[in-house]
C-alpha cells in the first residue's frame, strides 16, 4: 500500500524522529513552538557536528564521503540533512560487496563517476552507543530518503559516537523499518495537531533535556491542573446563572 504524498511544507524533519521518540512534548516544544535551549550536552552535540557538517565531497580510492546532504521523501514527509554519506564502489572481488543479482537493487549511478556504488548513510552522535533504538530510528529514515532518491535498497547504515570513537554498524531489517515508519506517522499526526502533550517526568530522561527549565515537569501536577479547569468552568456557569437571572 503507497504512502501519502506530502506537499515540501507538510514535510517534518528527521530529527523530530528522535525527539518524538524520546518524548513526545520535547518534540512539540522544539519542532511545533520552536523552543530550543542548549545545555552541556546539545552544546557538545552542535561542536561535533560543526566539524562534521562542513559540506563538500572528497574521494580516496573507491571510497567516495559527501558531507551535509540533503535528504527528502515525499511520500513520508520527512526532510533533513545526512552528516555523511559513503558511497563505495561495487566490486565483484569486494568481500562485503553484493552477489551480482542484487547489484542492481543495492548499488547506484554517480553522475560523472563510472561504475556503480554502493550508498551508506553515517550518523554522528555524541555520547556513546544506546540500548535504545532513538540514533537508529534517525539513522533509518536517512536511509529511506537516499532509496527513495536514488531507487535501490540500503542494507545497513553507520552511527558514529563521539565519546567511544567507534563505529556502530546498523542493520536495517524490517522490524526496524516498521518502527520508523510507525514513527514518522506519529510525529506527523503530534505536529499536525499543534498540540503539546503535558509532560511526563523520567529523571533519566528528563536530567538530560535542554529543555528541563522550560519544561518543568516536576513542576507539574496534574490533579491541581484539573482542579483549576473545573473551577473555570464552574465561574463560567455561575456568570451564565446570573445573567439569566437578571433576565
Amino acid at each position: 500500500m503507497a504512502e501519502p504524498k506530502y506537499a515540501e511544507s507538510d514535510y517534518i524533519m528527521i530529527s523530530a524522529l528522535q525527539h518524538v521518540a524520546v518524548c513526545p512534548r520535547q518534540c512539540a516544544l522544539i519542532h511545533s513552538e520552536r523552543f530550543w535551549e542548549d545545555n552541556r550536552w546539545s552544546a557538545e552535540g552542535e561542536l561535533l557536528h560543526e566539524r562534521v557538517d562542513k559540506g563538500g565531497e572528497e574521494k580516496r580510492g573507491d571510497l567516495i564521503t559527501a558531507r551535509s546532504v540533503r535528504l527528502n521523501h515525499p511520500e513520508l514527509g520527512i526532510t533533513g540533512i545526512a552528516d555523511m554519506v559513503e558511497f563505495r564502489k561495487w566490486s565483484p572481488q569486494s568481500a562485503d560487496s553484493p552477489q551480482e543479482e542484487e547489484v542492481m537493487r543495492t548499488t547506484t549511478e554517480l553522475p560523472h563517476r563510472r561504475g556503480r556504488w554502493i550508498p551508506c548513510p553515517v550518523e554522528y552522535k555524541r555520547g556513546k552507543s544506546k540500548l535504545e533504538d532513538w540514533d537508529r530510528v534517525q539513522l533509518c529514515a536517512q536511509a529511506f530518503c537516499l532509496e527513495s532518491m536514488f531507487e535501490i535498497r540500503i542494507d545497513r547504515a553507520a552511527l558514529w559516537y563521539d565519546t567511544t570513537k567507534s563505529r556502530e554498524w546498523v542493520t536495517l531489517d524490517e522490524a526496524l523499518r516498521e518502527k520508523t515508519i510507525s514513527l514518522i506517522h506519529q510525529a506527523h499526526e503530534l505536529l499536525d495537531s499543534d498540540v503539546t502533550p503535558p509532560p511526563v517526568y523520567d529523571r533519566r530522561r528528563c536530567s538530560a533535556c535542554s529543555l528541563y527549565e522550560t519544561c518543568r515537569p516536576r513542576d507539574y501536577d496534574s490533579s491541581r491542573l484539573e482542579k483549576y479547569h473545573r473551577s473555570l468552568f464552574e465561574i463560567r456557569e455561575n456568570e451564565d446563572s446570573n445573567t439569566d437571572t437578571k433576565k
